[in-house]
């Protein structure tokens, strides 16, 4: 392991490289959870469209999805491997290119890193949204740039290893197709009365 955990540090140090002081608050604005609400409400705004009444459904699925990449990565995973972040690690201190936040002190993440959340969640969202609407929406796939350009943000800022990334996006992958296949197995099994029934009163 040692080779890669060697290589995984010198591509965080090539990629952590390019940066630039005007890109800085933005990166820091665009890896916190706040900044992508419009979106967020966007992809729920499509569910309810496309499902109706079964939205709830498909609701279900999407919170498995984001509680086993969360849970995995960050209850399991991270304190089982315990590998510093880039941030954390004293042998890359000065190589690392941090960003200092608006009241004085560096933006360093936790303590551990492996393997990423944000990859997981970020993937594991785009994974779902992509089983529900890649046969409608040709332009959803997308959304794996958009949670690729999420992930990339923690290599800018030095908080995680590429590999963490890399690990993260595989469980994040998984998750969403659990979270797809649960929503499936529900719409199977849950049944709703249909207009013409309510009016009728059965």
């Amino acid at each position: 392991m040692e080779p890669l955990i060697d290589l995984d540090k010198k591509l965080l140090v090539y990629l952590n490289g390019f940066h630039a002081d005007w890109l800085d608050p933005v990166i820091l604005q665009m890896t916190q959870t706040e900044f992508w609400i419009p979106l967020y409400l966007f992809l729920i705004y499509l569910i309810f469209r496309n499902y109706n009444s079964r939205a709830w459904l498909v609701l279900a699925g999407v919170a498995l999805a984001i509680l086993l990449a969360d849970q995995i990565t960050s209850s399991l995973m991270k304190p089982f491997f315990a590998r510093f972040r880039p941030s954390q690690e004293p042998t890359l201190k000065g190589l690392v290119h941090l960003i200092m936040k608006s009241d004085g002190t560096f933006y360093t993440g936790g303590l551990y890193g492996f393997a990423s959340s944000h990859a997981a969640n970020s993937f594991a969202t785009a994974m779902l949204m992509w089983l529900l609407f890649k046969d409608k929406y040709k332009w959803m796939v997308f959304i794996f740039v958009w949670a690729a350009g999420l992930t990339y943000t923690r290599i800018y800022l030095g908080v995680h290893y590429p590999g963490d990334i890399l690990v993260g996006g595989i469980i994040g992958l998984l998750s969403g197709w659990a979270g797809y296949r649960f929503f499936r197995y529900l719409n199977t099994k849950v049944k709703f009365k249909t207009e013409d029934q309510l009016a009728e009163g059965d």
